[in-house]
C-alpha cells in the first residue's frame, strides 16, 4: 500500500466522522460507556484479588512443640520448618508470649487468676507463600520430629481459594460479555452511517475497487473512534476511581478496606482501554462494512 493510498484512507476515515458527527458522537458515548462498565468491574475485581491477598497473608497455622523438648531444641526446629516448601516466615512464640497475648484478649482477665502459661506449649506461627498448598505444607510440617500438633483453619484458607477463583472467573466471564457487546452497538452505529454510502460503494465496486480498498477507511474511522473512546473513558474512570476512594477513606465502615491506588494501575488501564478500543472499533466498522461489500 503506497502513502498516497494510506493517506486517502486516513482522510476518507477522518471525513466521515465528521461528515457522520452526531453517529460518530454516538459510537464514542457507546464505547466509553462500554469501557466505562468493564472498567469498573475489573477494578473492582482487582481490589477484591488484593483484599483476599492480604488476608491470605494473614492466614496462618500452628505448629506445636512436644513438651519432651527444651525450649533450645524447639527453637532449633525452625531450620526444618523453614526448609520446608511454600513456608513464607516462622515465628517461635514461647508459652508465656502465648499466654499473655491470650489473656489481654479476654475482658475477664480475673477469671485466669489460678491458672498459668504452663497449660500451653511452645509453638510456631507459620505463614504460608501459596494457600492453596497449604494442605500440603501443614502434612509435611507436622511430619517433622518435635512437632506434637498441628493446627490450621483449612475451611478458612479453601473459602479464601475459593473467593479469589470466583471473583476472577466472574471477571473474566463481565469483561468477555462486555466487549462483545461493545462490538457489537459500535457495529450497529457504525453501520447506520455506512447506510448512507450504500451508493457510493456499490459504485467503487463495480470501477474495480477491491474490498480492502472499501474496507480501509471504515476501519481507520472505528480506530479513531475506539482510541477517542478509550482516552475518554480512561479520563471518566481515573475520575471516578477517585471519587470513590474519598468515599472510602472517609467512611467509617469502610476504612479498613486498602484500596488500590489507581496511579499503580493507570499505565495498565490506559493500555487495556486503548487496545480494547481500537478492537471494539474495527471490529464493528469491520461487521458494519461486511453487508455492504457483497454487490
Amino acid at each position: 500500500m503506497g502513502d498516497k493510498q494510506i493517506f486517502y484512507h486516513i482522510r476518507e476515515g477522518c471525513r466521515s466522522i465528521f461528515a457522520h458527527g452526531l453517529m460518530s458522537f454516538a459510537a464514542v458515548c457507546m464505547t466509553v460507556a462500554c469501557l466505562l462498565i468493564m472498567g469498573s468491574f475489573s477494578l473492582i475485581a482487582v481490589n477484591a484479588n488484593q483484599m483476599l491477598q492480604d488476608l491470605e497473608d494473614d492466614n496462618q497455622f500452628l505448629a506445636y512443640i512436644d513438651d519432651s523438648l527444651t525450649r533450645e531444641q524447639g527453637r532449633a526446629l525452625e531450620e526444618q520448618i523453614r526448609a520446608v516448601p511454600n513456608v513464607s516466615e516462622v515465628t517461635f512464640v514461647t508459652k508465656e508470649e502465648a499466654w499473655e497475648d491470650f489473656t489481654a484478649d479476654q475482658e475477664n482477665q480475673s477469671a485466669f487468676n489460678e491458672s498459668d502459661s504452663d497449660i500451653l506449649r511452645d509453638r510456631y506461627e507459620i505463614h504460608v507463600e501459596d494457600i492453596e498448598l497449604m494442605q500440603d505444607t501443614v502434612d509435611q510440617v507436622s511430619q517433622i520430629s518435635g512437632i506434637a500438633n498441628v493446627r490450621a483453619a483449612m475451611e478458612i484458607a479453601d473459602g479464601f481459594v475459593m473467593l479469589r477463583n470466583v471473583a476472577t472467573a466472574l471477571a473474566i466471564i463481565l469483561v468477555v460479555m462486555l466487549v462483545i457487546i461493545s462490538i457489537s452497538i459500535v457495529a450497529n452505529t457504525i453501520k447506520l452511517t455506512t447506510f448512507t454510502r450504500r451508493e457510493e460503494i456499490a459504485i467503487m465496486k463495480m470501477c474495480g475497487a477491491t474490498n480492502w480498498f472499501v474496507r480501509w477507511p471504515f476501519l481507520v474511522e472505528g480506530v479513531i473512534l475506539g482510541l477517542a473512546g478509550g482516552v475518554i473513558a480512561y479520563l471518566c474512570q481515573w475520575g471516578v476511581y477517585g471519587l470513590i476512594v474519598q468515599a472510602v477513606n472517609k467512611s467509617g465502615i469502610l476504612s479498613i478496606i486498602n484500596v488500590v491506588p489507581f496511579q499503580q494501575m493507570a499505565p495498565a488501564v490506559l493500555l487495556v482501554f486503548l487496545l480494547v478500543g481500537v478492537a471494539i472499533g474495527a471490529g464493528g466498522s469491520a461487521m458494519a462494512i461486511r453487508k455492504f461489500l457483497k454487490v
